[in-house]
């Protein structure tokens, strides 16, 4: 296997990872099957695209809420907040139920 050197890591949304992918299809033409799957399931699993909603949860600013916790917020998109709290369960994270109420209610009028 080769030897890969990772230069940087970000973490991305399902429709930021789509957008990825369609640019690596239009300049290869082609993906591997891992990339096909993988376009195969956020094709199904895709609502819409939610950079909006991204933005305005980036803009509360929560200090202890990451990227990666935003993007899953926005990839699974909780009506309420114990579906929140089960999506943030597995982080060692900790927010007040006012932080909580903000990120539903900014989900919602989204």
């Amino acid at each position: 296997m080769a030897n890969l050197e990772v230069i940087n890591e970000n973490a991305l949304n399902l429709h930021e990872l789509k957008d990825k992918l369609d640019k690596i299809k239009k300049r290869d033409d082609t993906l591997n099957p891992r990339g096909i799957k993988t376009y195969e399931y956020i094709n199904k699993f895709t609502k819409k695209d939610n950079k909006k909603l991204k933005e305005k949860l980036m803009q509360l600013n929560i200090l202890r809420l990451k990227d990666k916790h935003i993007n899953k917020i926005v990839d699974i998109s909780p009506n309420d907040i114990e579906e929140l709290k089960s999506i943030l369960l597995g982080e060692n994270l900790t927010l007040k139920q006012e932080d909580l109420t903000k990120i539903i209610e900014t989900i919602k009028n989204e």
